[in-house]
């Protein structure tokens, strides 16, 4: 059978799965039905629930403005899909094209597509964290959980860590009243994402909302009373919280183990694929029939020196999806690459921050627009000599000129002046990112090189 043949034959009577069942997982399996696709499709999903959307968890849930179980994505339209939810993959065999499930079953394919995404990277001490009043927050279910303690009122609110996910959970915990104490191991809330100047910004709004911010400062041990309840946390300055619960905020983990030995180029850093969407294996091959998308994904990005990117963004899941969705059912010449410019926001203590690019990749900032003592600014960053990203505080207006100036590899400092320059943004100063060879929670795009077989990053912290 001619390929063409073979192609038209999957189409119309193959079985596609989809392993991840959440917002890259959907969107693919839509576009899939979309594109044509009337063969079998599968969408395999660790969690029992339907898609949902996770960022008004950390936001409206916790605020009591949106039930956890009232998230669900919209559908765009029917699926006519077999939906295996609450059972994990747990192996994958590229010889026999074959997923094994976690309930001792398993699924058969001709393309598979991988959209495993991310988990909250747990306190890392076992028995302090099964504490009653220890959280982490990243599914439905865990929104649940810590909006009925919030109701309850506790005294104190521990925050560990202020990365994006931290620092909204402070946020709506001082929009709730609550007493709240963040604590941050680098100089800044923000600081991983956004730099040093930024996050002095964020420090200071934090502040001002009246959260004890404490930079610096690693937790070294949490403490609970005789019936296993939080009562305090330890600090690595020797000071004491006495707090009722605590927030994990130690960022991501990519759901990859599963794969450790099925040949795959995946990794603690993600699953490599090409421009394509398609995976690499440990050789640095690319497979033509194992699709990635999503969180999981690491991909060569042009603009960024052809150095694997992986994005946390809500946006990047839907384009990465669609377009391995596209070329999962395509011919060679009709597929088309995923280029996405890394895009990202936040509602925090009444601020829209929005920034477009790899802000992690810098060396310098200017001030373009606005104030940073006004909270009201955009920033653009510099690497080498050109922009390649910029930041916006309340003035998300401007993103899309930038991602503009980004795209065509614009020469930094900007050469444009504007009407809203301040003296403060006259030259450039150091960006002050944190050494990127240490662990961070903080960035939301993660740099990772060039192999796509790179299993070397760990995280295991004595201290977190």
């Amino acid at each position: 059978m001619s390929v063409d043949g073979s192609l038209e034959k999957l189409r119309r009577e193959g079985h596609i799965v989809i392993v991840g069942a959440s917002l890259a997982g959907l969107r693919a399996a839509e576009t899939l039905r979309d594109e044509g696709f009337t063969g079998t499709l599968t969408l395999v999903g660790d969690e029992p629930h339907d898609p949902y959307d996770r960022p008004p968890l950390s936001k409206q849930v916790l605020l009591g403005r949106v039930p956890a179980d009232h998230t669900g994505l919209p559908r765009r339209r029917a699926l006519d899909a077999r939906w295996r939810l609450g059972v994990a993959a747990t192996g994958l065999d590229l010889a026999a094209k074959r997923v094994h499930l976690a309930d001792g079953d398993s699924l058969e394919y001709d393309r598979l597509l991988i959209t495993t995404g991310v988990r909250a990277r747990p306190w890392p001490h076992e028995l302090e964290a099964d504490l009653d009043g220890v959280f982490v927050l990243r599914t439905s279910d865990d929104a649940a959980q810590l909006h009925r303690r919030l109701n309850a009122g506790p005294s104190r609110v521990l925050v560990i860590g202020a990365g994006f996910t931290g620092s909204e959970i402070a946020s709506a915990c001082r929009e709730r009243g609550l007493d709240v104490t963040v604590v941050e191991r680098g100089s800044a809330p923000l600081v991983g994402a956004l730099g040093g100047v930024v996050g002095e910004v964020a420090a200071k709004l934090q502040r001002e909302h009246g959260v004890d911010l404490r930079c610096g400062v690693m937790v070294t041990g949490l403490e609970g009373d005789s019936a296993g309840r939080l009562r305090c946390a330890h600090l690595s300055d020797g000071s004491t919280v006495e707090v009722e619960v605590a927030v994990v905020g130690l960022g991501a983990t990519r759901n990859t183990e599963w794969l450790a030995s099925s040949g795959l180029g995946a990794g603690p850093r993600g699953i490599a694929c090409d421009a394509g969407c398609r995976a690499f294996d440990v050789r640095g091959i690319v497979t033509d029939d194992v699709f990635v998308a999503g969180d999981v994904a690491r991909s060569p990005h042009p603009l960024f020196g052809y150095q694997f990117l992986s994005l946390e963004h809500w946006g990047n899941a839907i384009a990465q999806a669609e377009v391995a969705a596209h070329n999962m059912v395509s011919s060679s010449t009709e597929r088309r690459p995923h280029v996405w410019t890394p895009s990202f926001w936040s509602a925090q203590f009444g601020v829209n921050i929005k920034s477009v690019g790899v802000p992690p990749m810098a060396d310098e900032i200017i001030v373009t627009q606005g104030s940073l003592d006004e909270r009201c600014f955009t920033a653009a960053y510099g690497y080498q000599g050109r922009i390649i990203a910029a930041v916006t505080f309340d003035q998300a207006k401007w993103l899309e000129f930038y991602q503009r100036q980004i795209e065509q590899a614009a020469p930094f400092p900007p050469e444009f002046t504007t009407v809203d320059r301040r003296p403060e943004g006259m030259r450039p100063v150091p960006a002050d990112f944190p050494d990127p060879s240490l662990p961070s929670h903080g960035p939301t795009v993660t740099l990772s090189g060039h192999s796509p077989s790179d299993r070397r990053i760990s995280f295991t912290p004595l201290h977190a």
